[in-house]
């Protein structure tokens, strides 16, 4: 991994030119993120992502931190304990030049040692599961993280939409997918570009489904204005 990503967070935080970072999906075209993006504060937030946050209680652990500004928010605002971890050294590099007291660079999979009250997935936390058949394994991993009246919060979208119909008015997916969440997704930077990687988009139905298998009650928390949701997961 050439970690791009981090990269352009770390170009933004230390401002070496930092550039808009390029994106693509199997789905899409190439599109422009602007790394500021990544560093915004609450207010500046989406309302889900601000639903989260404000529900976030006790020992919190944020899972795909990247520039750290959910972490930030819950460390300086409400003086909460945060653990931020990421798989991108120049991500966690950034989180500590914001001031994170606690980042570690860490796949959750290896995450042990340690358990918390709330652990946050967002952004489309269910991007890292990469794979439908990869719920399992991670929904296990992140219940043995949790403390027994522990909270786990994630979003993800139903991209459904961005499906043409067919001629009797159902939607035309590719049959080469499994599942019509699971994309692939490439970055670009400065010239650069990022080995390709999956990335998973669940409906809040294949979740709650994928929830109930592991034990886990789940439960709708708020819909956003894009076929976008925020779901708490629970023992």
């Amino acid at each position: 991994m050439k970690d791009l990503f981090g990269k352009a967070m770390y170009d933004f935080q230390t401002n070496n030119s930092p550039e808009d970072i390029i994106t693509e999906t199997s789905i899409s075209e190439e599109d422009e993120m602007s790394v500021e993006y990544l560093f915004r504060s609450y207010d500046e937030m989406p309302k889900i992502e601000q639903k989260a946050l404000q529900l976030a209680t006790g020992k919190i652990l944020d899972v795909g931190c990247g520039a750290g500004s959910h972490s930030l928010s819950l460390q300086n605002d409400r003086n909460l304990d945060v653990v931020s971890i990421d798989i991108s050294e120049k991500a966690i590099e950034t989180c500590r030049l914001r001031g994170l007291k606690n980042t570690q660079v860490q796949n959750v999979l290896d995450f042990e040692g340690e358990k918390f009250d709330t652990i946050l997935l967002l952004m489309n936390g269910t991007g890292i599961f990469g794979k439908l058949e990869n719920c399992n394994k991670y929904l296990s991993k992140l219940k043995s993280l949790l403390n027994p009246s522990g909270q786990i919060l994630i979003d993800s979208s139903d991209i459904i939409y961005m499906f043409d119909e067919d001629e009797d008015g159902g939607k035309w997916i590719p049959s080469e997918t499994e599942y019509y969440g699971e994309l692939t997704f490439t970055i670009s930077y400065k010239g650069e570009k990022e080995e390709t990687f999956d990335w998973l988009y669940l409906d809040y139905n294949t979740l709650q489904n994928a929830a109930i298998a592991n034990g886990l009650k789940c439960e709708l928390i708020m819909e956003g204005e894009h076929y976008d949701y925020l779901a708490k997961l629970s023992i």
